[in-house]
């Protein structure tokens, strides 16, 4: 099975284009089918920010990986390269925002050195120390992590952004409270830090250019 996107592009040709990146798991070589609940929590969260960021001019991508599983990471990030060079193809030299949830977050900082991505928007993070934040130079990096997170660490994650800083150009870490992993309890507080963050860096792009 080969990597694959759901588009909800802009009326108009777009400003900018935010790729969603989905979660998975440690290891897993199943396939990533329409059943996946990881790809359909953020097939949901898509629908639910798609307005708010069309009315900013800004197409919203969701990739579906091949394989379920970080394996290492050398097949999840060839795949959001793949899906990258498709943004090129189709709409040209735009800016575009990571936004990643969980696994997906932790794809986003390999391949933000793309000359396309202007910066990532993390969602209860997949981050430990053995990630490097190279790729993050001249990026922006927020992150929004609940305190009732089981799955992943908001520690893990302040400690991430905490060495982001050192070459992004602003990385800044959001606490969402009471919130949990999956993005069920409080999916208008996600869906709202979604939308605002990925505004955020591409509204600093539009202003720095």
């Amino acid at each position: 099975m080969e990597p694959a996107l759901t588009r909800l592009d802009a009326a108009d040709r777009p400003a900018g284009v935010v790729l969603m990146l989905h979660g998975g798991k440690a290891r897993s070589s199943a396939v990533v089918d329409r059943r996946s609940a990881s790809w359909r929590r953020s097939l949901a969260m898509q629908a639910a920010i798609a307005p708010a960021l069309h009315e900013a001019g800004a197409s919203v991508w969701l990739l579906r990986y091949r394989r379920r599983g970080w394996n290492a990471g050398a097949d999840v990030t060839a795949d959001a390269r793949w899906a990258l060079d498709q943004v090129r193809a189709s709409v040209g030299d735009v800016p575009v925002v990571l936004l990643g949830h969980s696994m997906g977050a932790r794809v986003a900082v390999r391949v933000a050195d793309d000359p396309l991505v202007r910066g990532v928007v993390g969602l209860a993070p997949w981050w430990s120390p053995e990630d490097p934040v190279a790729a993050l130079a001249g990026r922006r990096l927020l992150a929004a992590h609940g305190r009732r997170d089981r799955i992943t660490s908001f520690r893990a994650t302040a400690a991430y952004v905490e060495r982001a800083r050192r070459v992004a150009l602003g990385a800044e870490l959001r606490d969402m409270g009471p919130l949990g992993h999956y993005m069920l309890a409080g999916a208008a507080s996600w869906n709202q830090v979604a939308v605002a963050s990925s505004l955020e860096v591409l509204v600093s792009e539009t202003r720095a250019g």
